[in-house]
């Protein structure tokens, strides 16, 4: 087999701010791994929170043996970017080898639309208004918050949207006492989640705290290694491919964290619907699906997701699986 690598810019519709910063683009890796005549593709976002960068997580691909196997891959990259690429790039590889789709290989049932939440990027409260109202025809609004000065946020955005579903994702910006204040406000605000409220280094205060509105770990989790040190904290894990390392791992995560009482959220990364497209199988049935990347791009892959009134629908095979 041959694995290459590219660095592909997004142009974003509108700059995105979360509170860790904000971006005008989406910078991402495409792995390909041609074998004959067959030809798998993937696509992973690295993430500067988790010490990524393009070339570092080029790097860790462009290292892997040209005959890896998705067996194999676990035991030589860590849950990471790097590992995702190429794990999805791997299942599209074997179903375009097979002539089946990922789904019937992985012995999962046949994928339907989801209703995916679309995001509302940190701003000023006037302007989380006008963008609340803007979406507020949307089912599941997502709000990204996480400063000491959260509560006008909130309140405008219930005023945009008074009739959308709406969940929180904090981003690790809030303190223990700051959540302690939200929290009631949340609840009277009709949020139905909130993510990260707390640093994942730090979120051990959510230990015996009150939780009136189910709480989700997303940096707090990553992979299956993550669940012992969720306990007590979180109601809800948020899995994401670019954490888990790919399909595989994000499959068994799902089910292991099932197994132990926890609901899911499926996320993403900002990246392209090539990205999208293995989370789309994993997201059935789950709590809360959140596979908004490609409407937040200005362009997107040549055969794009399908978004409509049902929600992301899964992948045709000339995107991928």
């Amino acid at each position: 087999m041959k694995i290459s690598v590219t660095a592909d810019i997004f142009k974003l519709a509108e700059v995105f701010t979360i509170s860790r910063g904000s971006r005008t683009e989406a910078k991402v890796l495409t792995v390909r791994v041609q074998d004959g005549d067959h030809q798998g593709w993937g696509e992973c976002v690295p993430y500067a929170r988790y010490g990524e960068t393009l070339d570092s997580v080029t790097d860790e691909i462009m290292g892997l043996p040209s005959d890896v196997t998705r067996q194999a891959l676990y035991d030589l990259l860590p849950a990471g970017a790097a590992r995702n690429a190429v794990d999805c790039a791997l299942w599209d590889l074997l179903a375009k080898r097979s002539g089946k789709r990922v789904w019937e290989l992985a012995g999962l049932p046949a994928p339907g639309p989801e209703i995916t939440a679309y995001t509302l990027s940190l701003a000023d409260p006037a302007q989380m208004q006008a963008q609340a109202a803007k979406h507020a025809h949307r089912p599941l609004l997502k709000i990204k918050l996480g400063t000491p000065d959260d509560m006008p946020r909130l309140e405008a955005v219930r005023a945009g949207a008074p009739n959308a579903k709406i969940i929180v994702d904090a981003n690790e910006g809030w303190s223990a006492d700051v959540y302690a204040d939200l929290a009631p406000h949340l609840v009277r605000l009709g949020v139905s989640l909130v993510e990260q409220p707390l640093p994942a280094g730090k979120d051990e205060a959510l230990i015996g705290m009150e939780r009136p509105v189910p709480v989700c770990a997303d940096e707090s989790c990553h992979d299956r290694t993550s669940l012992p040190k969720l306990k007590g904290k979180y109601d809800v894990v948020n899995i994401k491919l670019d954490k888990t390392g790919g399909l595989t791992e994000a499959l068994a995560l799902r089910d292991a964290a099932a197994a132990e009482g926890y609901k899911v959220m499926v996320g993403c990364m900002v990246g392209s619907s090539l990205a999208m497209a293995p989370a789309t199988l994993l997201a059935q049935g789950a709590m809360v699906t959140d596979l908004d990347g490609p409407l937040l791009l200005s362009q997107d892959r040549d055969t794009p997701l399908v978004f409509d009134e049902k929600g992301v629908h899964p992948p045709t095979s000339a995107l991928w699986g």
